[in-house]
């Protein structure tokens, strides 16, 4: 029984969208596989890790009666992958079995029956809905998702949480050391709303999104966050959790402003990363009168210093800070310059981006 004729690229684009969210290995076999659905006109992928799933729609026609098998999707598109690009490929659904043929090439695989097959149920309760350009909401993650905690004790800071408030959509993530904020305003006003998003589906987000001012949809429940965008639809469940309270962490009384060329500080801090310590990769900010010194040593007692003319009139500041986490926010904002405010050497510290507005970032002092 064939299942679909069509250009290899047709079938690739698809299945190698929904395929990045499978671990290499499971406990279920079935949990390898991708379920491709022949419904009327549409052929449809769909892959899960049970925490999470995509379904993606291929761009083409299939004609027949519904079909649904599962196979295993690396080999699948390991074998897509392998074709001439613009070779014409029939899948056909055999004794069990799924035939790939193209040309001279013929593939079979073993299938798991499609009932076999965990989907994440549908969410009971209350769901906010809401909708914004991709280009949006994948450079509101960007902003962001540098800053969540992996494989944290703190399960809740193993993510990113999204707020609907006052009209506006807010990413929020930290790891404890330091915390990234971002917002956007959404052109409606809807019920305050909070979910914290898995970091492998905040990272799989910021890999499918496109960079276009196509709508994605979302909708946020008690227990499950679903994006829908292009032929693509990803389901998740939240993390359960209390997530430290943004508001409070963010400094407003911080007197000592900086005022510095973003590409230039980017630039020596990265120089000076290189004789950083490799364990704490700590850097010493010396802020005098309009200068910066930035200095970083290591255990064979090597030194490396950088000096910049800045924009500075607070008092004389000696503090340390992970130079990791500095550039990390200087290699994800853009900009010409970037606005610090410190307090004192065991204060934290804000960071703010005139080209970003919404944008803050605070990050913890370290001891050198």
């Amino acid at each position: 029984m064939i299942l679909v004729k069509a250009k290899r690229e047709a079938l690739l684009a698809p299945l190698a969208a929904v395929a990045g969210i499978i671990e290499r290995r499971h406990t279920l076999p079935i949990l390898s596989n991708v379920l491709i659905e022949r419904g009327a006109g549409s052929l449809s992928f769909l892959a899960t890790d049970i925490e999470m799933q995509i379904t993606a729609r291929a761009d083409l026609e299939a004609s027949g009666e519904a079909r649904a098998l599962t196979v295993g999707a690396r080999k699948l598109v390991d074998i897509l992958r392998a074709l001439p690009e613009d070779a014409e490929v029939t899948l056909q659904q055999q004794d069990g079995r799924l035939q790939v043929k193209s040309g001279r090439s013929r593939f079979t695989l073993q299938t798991l029956a499609a009932e076999d097959f965990p989907r994440l149920a549908s969410p009971a309760g209350e769901v906010a809905r809401f909708a914004l350009a991709q280009s949006a909401l994948r450079r509101l993650i960007g902003l962001v998702q540098y800053a969540m905690a992996q494989q944290d004790i703190r399960y809740y800071l193993n993510g990113m949480l999204m707020v609907i408030a006052d009209g506006e959509l807010r990413l929020v993530a930290t790891d404890g050391h330091r915390l990234a904020f971002a917002a956007s305003a959404l052109g409606a006003e809807l019920p305050r709303q909070e979910a914290i998003v898995p970091r492998k589906t905040v990272l799989e987000l910021a890999r499918l999104l496109g960079d276009s001012d196509a709508e994605v949809r979302v909708e946020l429940s008690a227990t499950q966050a679903v994006f829908a965008f292009g032929a693509i639809e990803l389901v998740s469940k939240l993390i359960d959790g209390k997530f430290p309270d943004y508001a409070r962490v963010i400094p407003t009384a911080n007197r000592n402003r900086l005022t510095v060329a973003r590409e230039p500080l980017r630039q020596a801090l990265a120089r000076a990363a290189i004789l950083s310590s490799e364990k704490f990769r700590g850097v010493r900010l010396v802020l005098g009168d309009g200068t910066l010194r930035i200095v970083s040593t290591n255990a064979e007692q090597e030194e490396a210093e950088e000096t910049l003319e800045v924009d500075y009139r607070g008092e004389p500041l000696d503090i340390g800070f992970n130079v990791a986490y500095l550039l990390d926010a200087l290699n994800s904002v853009g900009g010409a310059e970037v606005q610090c405010a410190f307090g004192d050497a065991s204060s934290s510290a804000l960071l703010e981006f005139p080209a970003e507005p919404s944008f803050r970032y605070v990050v913890m002092p370290m001891r050198i």
